[in-house]
């Protein structure tokens, strides 16, 4: 099945196996879903990843959430920019999710990265979701 939003569905199988207590989930795998989840693996928001090759050529990604005393350590994963309305940010404009509690997932010409990154590499881009 086709997918418009391959971030946003990443995003929507994360929350929903964080609300039924779900450790491991599966993902179609794609280089952008990767590279976004090397970021979660990096601020702590998941276990890790790795990646199951079918038979017929095609890649899925298992995906391990991380708890702590029982509750997810994702609390809040919202997407901001969509396919019907893009948003971009300079570097000066980046977003702080819950007084820097949180981390903004940015799209820059340098990379996915953390907002925190793109800061301190004077970058700015897409604002593809925020995770707290």
């Amino acid at each position: 099945m086709a997918v418009n939003d391959p971030i946003g569905d990443l995003i929507t199988r994360i929350r929903n196996a964080g609300m039924r207590n779900k450790s491991k989930i599966s993902s179609p795998g794609s280089k952008l879903r990767m590279t976004v989840l090397d970021v979660l693996k990096s601020e702590g928001y998941i276990r890790g990843y790795t990646t199951v090759e079918h038979k017929n050529g095609r890649n899925e990604v298992e995906i391990e959430l991380k708890y702590f005393d029982g509750a997810p350590v994702i609390r809040d994963i919202t997407r901001v920019s969509k396919p019907g309305r893009r948003v971009y940010v300079s570097a000066k404009d980046l977003p702080r999710v819950n007084n820097g509690l949180g981390v903004s997932v940015i799209s820059t010409p340098k990379g996915v990265m953390a907002d925190h990154a793109a800061r301190d590499a004077n970058v700015g881009g897409e604002v593809l979701f925020t995770v707290f």
